[in-house]
């Protein structure tokens, strides 16, 4: 598994139904690709969001990073709708899970 984070802060003056527009496509276009596994997205009470999108590789995540549509809409959210971010990148992260079974619930 490898996971990506993205974590963000959008600007003041976004045009919010180009954003919107941009995001759903480029949601909808990620999990069409080899290797993508899931993406969820949440936004704190103070605006800023963190995106996080699990891969099966690490080759996987590059493919997309590098996928010629996601390329331009990169580069339009550094000159229209980020005011700064950071992306981490997990190879192989430590995985811990909970679940309650049948059996255990009361």
């Amino acid at each position: 598994m490898f996971l990506v984070l993205f974590r963000n802060r959008k600007r003041t003056d976004i045009d919010a139904d180009s954003y919107i527009h941009d995001a759903l496509e480029m949601e909808a276009i990620a999990a069409l690709q080899p290797g993508f596994l899931s993406f969820k997205s949440y936004t704190a009470d103070d605006g800023e969001v963190l995106s996080m999108s699990e891969w099966e590789s690490q080759d996987a995540a590059r493919a997309w990073g590098r996928d010629a549509e996601h390329l331009i809409v990169q580069r339009r959210g550094r000159a229209q709708y980020y005011e700064n971010y950071t992306v981490f990148a997990c190879d192989s992260p430590h995985v811990q899970r909970f679940g309650l079974d049948d059996a255990g619930r009361q």
